[in-house]
């Protein structure tokens, strides 16, 4: 079939193991390593892949596998646990096929639909069936909710999470995302215009490269991109972008989406110079467009552990971690730590149990918010940590970026 052509060589495999609870012994507070199965779309032939953050969640090392069989490791560079999306990155030689991108926003119930993905590890598997209802809200767990969701009887098992819905015409208009538990033909997918708004913020340069250019963008009728606002003092406003202009290429890209505008600004480094054509009062023009530093802006307490220690963590029963070694109150375990981090320096590991750092304990994430708050006022060039790893407490000096300016 066409549709699927258009699309698989698009779509990979994801791969990769995982720590979670021992279900079967749950008083010794153990954890296990499990293995886990995805699906994900390419969005940019660089190698920029969308899948749910369930999907890489803790995996210690991410496995992609492309359509061509080659396999690949990925790192996990940006994701947003509300709406379950994350976006990968796997180095490639060669330009990467993209997903053709439909929209969601004229959907029809009964329309025909195509799911695509690594269903049960079975890679490349189609299934087919109809849109059965929009706007769902589904509850999957007691710290999972989605809302908006596309419904469809197109078989969605595990393994397919982060892959395409598609239409009949082989464009994604869903990332299918949730299988609900003991019912069968019940499938959910993401719609692919909410979709893609979270991952324009989540391969921002500004998030990504730490490169800023002040332009807010929206879809437009016309082919190009409308710009709704041009942030106060940036190099947008200095280069004389205005509110109302038509972005309709950006160097050597096409622009069609604001996803575009972010594709098109990565991998460019502060003072560099971009090309923008815009046009205005139906001419057209070319500017010139600095790029700056990104600005320093509030973070999530998640994103500012993970750029300035390397590590994810998540609370960790107190119970458990006393069964482990009775003098500590509880931890934060740690499901994620970045390459090259901090955190990885000092050899800290996915499994570890945070339960200090400098002359504080660590039982909550508040906490390591206030000691690196604290590290910033007293100029604090380190910051000693303690972590449990099974009964044993070990401990180290952790130096970031951040805490050195």
């Amino acid at each position: 079939m066409q549709a699927i052509e258009n699309a698989r060589d698009s779509v990979v495999n994801i791969h990769g193991q995982k720590l979670i609870a021992n279900p079967d012994d749950d008083a010794s507070g153990e954890m296990k390593r499990v293995n886990g199965m995805g699906t994900g779309v390419i969005i940019d032939p660089r190698g920029f892949i969308v899948t749910n953050y369930h999907v890489v969640e803790g995996v210690r090392r991410i496995e992609v596998t492309l359509a061509s069989g080659r396999t690949t490791t990925a790192t996990l560079l940006s994701h947003d646990p509300r709406t379950d999306l994350a976006v990968i990155k796997i180095p490639s030689d060669t330009s990467l096929p993209v997903i053709p991108l439909g929209t969601s926003s004229d959907l029809m119930i009964g329309e025909t639909v195509l799911a695509l993905g690594n269903a049960f590890g079975y890679e490349h598997t189609v299934t087919r069936g109809i849109v059965s209802a929009l706007h769902r809200s589904v509850e999957v767990s007691r710290s999972q909710r989605y809302d908006d969701l596309i419904q469809t009887d197109a078989s969605i098992n595990p393994g397919n999470s982060g892959g395409p819905l598609l239409n009949i015409d082989g464009e994604m208009i869903g990332i299918n995302v949730a299988v609900r538990a003991g019912a069968q033909g019940i499938g959910f997918a993401i719609p692919v215009d909410r979709a893609m708004q979270i991952v324009t913020e989540l391969i921002s340069s500004e998030r990504i490269d730490r490169t800023w250019h002040g332009i807010v963008g929206r879809r437009h009728a016309a082919p190009g991109v409308a710009v709704e606002t041009v942030h106060r003092e940036s190099p947008a406003e200095s280069a004389g972008v205005r509110p109302g202009d038509v972005i309709t290429r950006i160097a050597d890209y096409s622009v069609n989406t604001p996803l575009d505008v972010e594709r098109a600004m990565l991998g460019r480094k502060p003072g560099e110079t971009v090309q923008v054509s815009v046009t205005r009062g139906g001419e057209q023009t070319s500017i010139d467009l600095p790029l700056a530093a990104a600005r320093v802006r509030s973070v999530s307490q998640e994103d500012r552990f993970w750029l300035e220690l390397g590590i994810h963590v998540e609370p960790m029963a107190a119970a458990k971690v006393q069964r482990l070694q009775s003098r500590y109150r509880g931890g934060l375990l740690v499901t994620g730590v970045r390459g090259g981090g901090p955190a990885n320096e000092q050899g800290i590991r996915e499994g570890d149990i945070l339960v200090g750092l400098h002359v504080w304990e660590t039982i909550s994430p508040d906490n390591v918010v206030y000691v690196l708050d604290k590290a910033r006022e007293d100029n604090l060039g380190q910051i000693k940590f303690y972590v449990l790893r099974g009964r044993e407490t070990l401990f180290g000096h952790l130096t970031s970026d951040t805490l050195r300016r």
